[in-house]
């Protein structure tokens, strides 16, 4: 219990930290940042159960004012923002990529943790993101989808970056990939 609480508290520092890269605001208001290769992290590492609860761990911290997100921003008024969607759908994203992980044993871990990435960590956390900005910047949800086209390259890069990490690090440390070697039952 200890472990696990160690290490979610350890992942939501891992978003923090990415946090400080500086990030790149686009015209419509939400950033690029390397803050969503945290979050697939968490769900490739971690697991679904423990991904999830580190990012909202994170997400908690940001809501109370804390300035962890890229730029030094925190407080409630980013989950009213253009970006709110894509910070509601972070647990969601680390708990299917994770799921994913966990699920899929085919296959090399780098490669599963790249698709998992992909249909977790982008394709689930734009389908928030997405609806997010079409609440907020009153557009249609074409009109939307429209302008995440811009994230694509980058988190595809990030997708990549992550299934490479989580497959590096089974490698060296086998027990610490817990999406992998340890039941997701043991939260």
């Amino acid at each position: 219990m200890e472990k696990t609480v160690a290490l979610i508290a350890l992942f939501a520092a891992l978003i923090a930290a990415l946090g400080l890269i500086p990030k790149v605001t686009l015209a419509f208001g939400v950033p690029v940042t390397a803050q969503s290769l945290g979050v697939m992290l968490c769900g490739t590492i971690l697991g679904s159960k423990r991904g999830a609860l580190a990012t909202l761990l994170f997400l908690l911290l940001v809501a109370i004012g804390l300035p962890l997100l890229s730029g030094g921003r925190g407080g409630l008024g980013l989950f009213v923002s253009p970006s709110a969607g894509f910070l509601i759908g972070w647990p969601v994203a680390a708990f299917f990529t994770g799921l994913i992980v966990e699920k899929w044993r085919s296959a090399s871990l780098a490669v599963v943790g790249g698709v998992a990435s992909i249909i977790g960590g982008i394709i689930v956390m734009y389908v928030f993101g997405i609806i997010g900005m079409s609440i907020t910047l009153e557009k249609s949800l074409t009109e939307a989808t429209a302008l995440v086209t811009a994230f694509i390259p980058g988190d595809i890069i990030k997708a990549v970056i992550a299934g490479m990490l989580t497959a590096a690090l089974a490698k060296a440390r086998p027990a610490s990939v817990l999406s992998r070697y340890e039941p997701a039952d043991a939260v």
